[in-house]
């Protein structure tokens, strides 16, 4: 199943510090409080890759980086000839499960393994297991409202829609952001809809509300999620098709989704209502922290971007995790893992724009290169 597609309506926007193809903006994605900083550079170029091992190579996991290891497999066959990935789009909660079951070489997961989960991956790995960055997408607050075709929201609106606090469009909570002041909201009730199934994308959300509005939600994060309104649809194509068919629905889902009837929400953290955009979201990556800060387990901090306030900066992102062993029993396994990653950092990462991704900065590839680099 493919899941990301090209932002279409949400309109990337071209940079050349992200070398992003340049896909048209849209006026609906233009950002109201742009900034004129560059983003950080988006990693490119080749590196040296030592092909070999394993072939196919299996992994599971992630449904929001499906379309990105698409683009990494093709590019590792032409690095590599004859080597080949299976990957099985199952969702996080799946892909962790999979390889700490030792039951595929890699997992994929869009919330870094933390806890039980990373504890149960060093036991699998008999070495301590590392969650590698590889994709970085943004998350739409995806809505589907006749007549209302710009909406912004706040953190707190936000996490007050999906908690239950406001449950009608004409809130006054919502008219009084602002932006939405031209707009005429209808006495409708709003559809929450959220994934039904383990999702890295929830916990993404869920962490991003109780970083941005603390007081408004109450309810944690986790791959469940806990909002206790609404309905669920599995999968990111669910919950997508869900809030197309429903008029006054609302969702959470990765931004190659927010198209074709499912709108992209503005967000406003303080500086104004900033579209989602692959520009604005590299702006968001500058403040980024790693969780285990000298280590090569590049689990991202995401909480000081969850919370910025940043002019331009579009702060509801996720980054999809490769999991993997540091050291492999089977050296086919260890030298396929790292010819593919390699890849997949590398020339992998020159068409993720045209997919809907947003390409990993150049500092971030460095030290990805050198945490693959490690794997023994």
């Amino acid at each position: 199943m493919k899941i990301m597609r090209p932002l279409g309506a949400v309109g990337i926007v071209a940079s050349a510090a992200l070398v992003l193809a340049a896909c048209g903006s849209d006026p609906a994605a233009s950002n109201s409080s742009n900034s004129s900083s560059a983003a950080a550079p988006a990693a490119t170029g080749t590196a040296q890759v030592d092909c070999g091992g394993k072939s196919p190579l299996s992994g599971e996991g992630s449904t929001a980086q499906n379309n990105a290891i698409d683009v990494f497999k093709l590019a590792y066959g032409k690095q590599c000839s004859g080597q080949q990935v299976n990957y099985t789009a199952s969702g996080s909660g799946a892909g962790v499960k999979q390889f700490n079951g030792n039951q595929v070489d890699f997992g994929g997961t869009d919330s870094p393994a933390t806890g039980a989960d990373l504890e149960a991956a060093n036991k699998r790995c008999a070495s301590p297991a590392w969650n590698i960055p590889m994709v970085v997408g943004p998350v739409a607050v995806g809505y589907h409202l006749s007549g209302v075709d710009k909406l912004v929201l706040t953190p707190s609106v936000i996490a007050k829609i999906f908690s239950g606090g406001i449950t009608k469009w004409n809130d006054p909570a919502i008219k009084a952001v602002k932006g939405n002041e031209s707009f005429t909201f209808p006495d409708k009730a709003i559809q929450v809809v959220s994934r039904s199934d383990e999702s890295g994308t929830t916990d993404n959300f869920q962490k991003y509300l109780g970083a941005a509005a603390k007081a408004d939600w109450t309810k944690g994060a986790g791959k469940k999620f806990n909002g206790g309104v609404g309905n669920g649809a599995s999968g990111s194509n669910g919950v997508a098709t869900t809030v197309k068919g429903a008029d006054g629905s609302i969702t959470y889902v990765e931004g190659a989704f927010a198209k074709d009837g499912v709108t992209p929400a503005l967000i406003d953290s303080g500086s104004g209502g900033v579209a989602l955009s692959a520009e604005n979201v590299a702006k968001s990556l500058d403040s980024a922290t790693f969780l285990n800060a000298g280590s090569n387990d590049l689990a991202l901090d995401l909480n000081k971007i969850y919370a910025s306030n940043v002019a331009g900066a579009y702060p509801l992102l996720l980054t999809t995790y490769e999991l993997v062993c540091s050291k492999y029993s089977n050296p086919d396994v260890s030298k396929a893992v790292k010819a593919f990653l390699t890849t997949s950092a590398t020339t992998g990462q020159q068409q993720l724009s045209s997919k809907g991704y947003v390409p990993i900065p150049q500092s971030l590839q460095d030290k990805v290169l050198t945490a693959i680099k490690a794997i023994s």
